[in-house]
């Protein structure tokens, strides 16, 4: 009895907890709240930023900015989704989740800047487009699917910089370029990895499980070829060291459209339809 009466009070020693997978860590530095969004790029990187505002069609959508700038003195187009800093500006903003006008405020600003022969940027942070009843009554498919074919085969060079989330969709409406950047710490997926967890595992609790199986981690989705250049970041990420992060961007940029400017318009659309036309193809051999 005496024997058992110490063995009880004994402290416990417990397992130290699993480290959490890298994918998971770069989920919450991609959405630190101190991260520079896509505005803070602008702002930093463009001057004379013009802000174009409505779709022509039904409203002007507050998570989506567009707008006529210079890039180191040259006339440019530059989009982005807006997330917004304090929690009213979130909620006008719907955390950076765009409607179908925001969508076709994009694309008029896009057939602008090819009017003008101008160069269009795009930055994005955004979990994925808004999925809301108003936002699908209005064709938030089809506006996605219509930048999707007019991105394709815009006659003007354009940039897409995943800055922070990629999410589904409502990213990739902004990122068929020539150039696609990412972010060393942002993520690119077609779902989130809570959204992922709860389809495939009934349990949104299994998050970590679910950003390990998606591989959307700057270094993963280069590998798959669905980026075209990881962008190196300071260390601990870009809220450690914003000036240096917008100096590396910024010299990115900038060598990513002189060479494409040294490109023919047909040499540079053609390339732009085999990157795509290639994406997600895969071979084996006996």
């Amino acid at each position: 009895m005496l024997v058992n009466e110490m063995a009880d009070n004994t402290p416990q020693k417990h397992a130290p907890a699993a480290p959490l997978p890298e994918a998971w860590v770069k989920t919450e530095l991609a959405r630190h709240p101190q991260r520079p969004y896509p505005m803070d790029y602008i702002t930093a990187l463009f001057t004379d930023f013009s802000e174009i505002h409505g779709d022509r069609q039904f409203a002007d959508d507050p998570a989506m900015t567009a707008g006529m700038a210079r890039f180191h003195g040259q006339p440019v187009m530059v989009i982005a989704n807006l997330k917004g800093r304090t929690v009213k500006e979130r909620v006008a903003r719907k955390f950076g989740s765009p409607d179908p006008e925001g969508y076709r405020k994009a694309l008029r600003a896009m057939k602008i800047a090819e009017k003008f022969g101008h160069p269009v940027f795009t930055f994005i942070d955004c979990a994925g487009a808004n999925p809301g009843l108003g936002a699908e009554e209005r064709g938030q498919a089809e506006a996605i699917a219509r930048n999707l074919l007019e991105m394709s085969r815009l006659r003007v060079p354009t940039i897409a910089t995943i800055t922070g989330e990629g999410g589904s969709g409502g990213a990739l409406a902004l990122a068929v370029a020539d150039r696609v950047l990412m972010l060393e710490n942002a993520i690119y997926s077609v779902i989130s990895p809570e959204g992922c967890a709860s389809i495939m595992w009934k349990d949104a609790t299994k998050k970590h499980e679910a950003a390990a199986a998606l591989r959307y981690t700057a270094v993963d989705v280069k590998r798959l070829g669905c980026v075209d250049e990881v962008i190196r970041e300071p260390e601990g990420g870009t809220h450690n060291d914003p000036a240096l992060a917008m100096k590396i961007v910024n010299e990115r940029l900038d060598h990513h459209l002189h060479e494409l400017q040294s490109l023919s318009l047909q040499a540079m659309l053609d390339a732009r339809y085999q990157k795509f036309r290639n994406i997600a193809q895969f071979y084996t051999t006996a």
